[in-house]
């Protein structure tokens, strides 16, 4: 294997049709096993944007405020 790194950016639309093909390639394994504390951690930030939606970011200044 090569040690390059790619990064890729796939479209909302296409993601899942590509990870169903990676599956059926045998290429990934999806692992659908989401651990409880992590299902406590995501209703809870939920419940806190809903409280308080002008705390939250757009995705795109998410993915901006990483490239900084």
């Amino acid at each position: 294997m090569s040690d390059t790194t790619y990064y890729i950016k796939i479209k909302k639309e296409y993601a899942s049709a590509i990870l169903e093909d990676l599956q059926q390639v045998e290429a990934i394994e999806i692992v659908e096993d989401i651990p409880e504390w992590q299902q406590q951690e995501a209703l809870k930030r939920l419940a806190s944007m809903k409280l308080d939606a002008s705390s939250t970011i757009t995705e795109e200044a998410f993915f901006k405020s990483l490239e900084d």
